[in-house]
């Protein structure tokens, strides 16, 4: 599969850009076990040219992190056309436009998934960036504002008459935000469209090896993105190329394997920002993570580990939940 002059190998899987998730320390986790593509935090278009400090410090990134897109987002066409400007300085392999972040925040001032109600817009702003840079320029973006207006199917050909070079697409509306299962009926619509020449990427609750490989078998999607089902597990990518290639499951690792993963991924949030806002910032992914499931009588300590305000603290109590594990296994 390929993206512009970027080749894949069959049947990719993509780690999907997530606010306050897909930092340079995750985005390594990940492409160290196995995804095939990476993506920055998605960047507002309007703080990033006027120079905020915060976020022009999303769009670097190290060698090792390719290929790696730059997603930015905003719902005014000059802005969203110098940040692109901006963005193509860093030397990214693509521009990502973000037209799917259903959050009030964002959508309702019209950008991200908020564009699916302005399609015209979308499209001039789409147009305009794609002429404006010389890098690739891929959108991200839902099936429609709400199940009234599903519109992806006839949007999608008119995106890729822009000069968009691969297309991702979330199975939900906007309404929908993230509730409910999402409909890979219509990305799979959009796929098997013979207008449509450009990959299509399918994403949304994509959380086990067997979803993807079922996602790809049903659609026929030139790559599967995960997003939240990579939080807490930055593993996921091995098992699921592990799956695709075989089709049977990866061999588990210990208990303490998947533990010393995330206490790295900790470690290296701290050492990033420092021990207060490192270790704030681990706390979703502590708490998405499935390797404390199913351990009896956890509450407590799950709410001891999320609420630990030193490193020293914070890895005591994982250890303490190392060694009640391992406890468990010999009874």
């Amino acid at each position: 599969m390929k993206i512009a002059h970027l080749e894949f190998p069959d049947r990719p899987v993509f780690l999907a850009p997530m606010e306050d998730v897909t930092d340079v320390g995750f985005r390594l986790l990940c492409k160290q076990f196995g995804a095939d593509m990476v993506y920055t935090e998605f960047i507002s278009s309007d703080a990033l040219i006027r120079d905020v400090k915060k976020t022009r410090r999303k769009i670097f990134f190290g060698e090792e992190e390719r290929p790696i897109g730059i997603q930015i987002y905003g719902s005014d066409p000059d802005a969203l056309v110098e940040a692109a400007k901006i963005c193509e300085e860093a030397d990214p392999d693509l521009i990502d436009i973000n037209f799917g972040c259903p959050v009030r925040k964002i959508a309702g001032k019209g950008a991200g998934s908020g564009m699916m109600r302005t399609p015209e817009l979308m499209l001039e702003i789409t147009e305009k960036v794609v002429q404006a840079v010389k890098k690739p320029v891929t959108v991200k973006t839902r099936l429609g504002w709400d199940d009234n207006s599903k519109i992806i199917v006839s949007l999608a050909e008119q995106l890729q008459d822009c000069g968009i070079a691969a297309l991702t697409l979330h199975g939900r509306t906007r309404a929908q935000m993230y509730k409910g299962e999402a409909d890979w009926s219509l990305i799979a619509e959009v796929k098997n469209n013979p207008r449509m020449h450009i990959p299509i990427i399918g994403n949304g609750d994509v959380t086990s090896p067997e979803i993807a490989k079922h996602r790809f078998d049903e659609t026929g999607v030139d790559a599967v993105m995960i997003g939240r089902g990579s939080i807490g597990q930055p593993w996921i990518f091995q098992e699921v190329k592990h799956y695709l290639k075989t089709g049977e499951h990866a061999p588990r690792e210990s208990f303490r394997w998947y533990l010393d993963v995330l206490k790295k991924q900790v470690q290296e949030s701290v050492d990033r920002l420092d021990e207060v806002r490192g270790i704030l910032h681990m706390r979703r992914h502590l708490a998405a993570t499935p390797l404390f499931k199913g351990i009896p009588d956890f509450k407590a300590t799950r709410i001891a580990m999320l609420k630990a305000t030193t490193l020293a603290e914070l890895f005591d109590i994982m250890n303490s939940v190392e060694h009640a594990f391992f406890f468990q296994e010999e009874l």
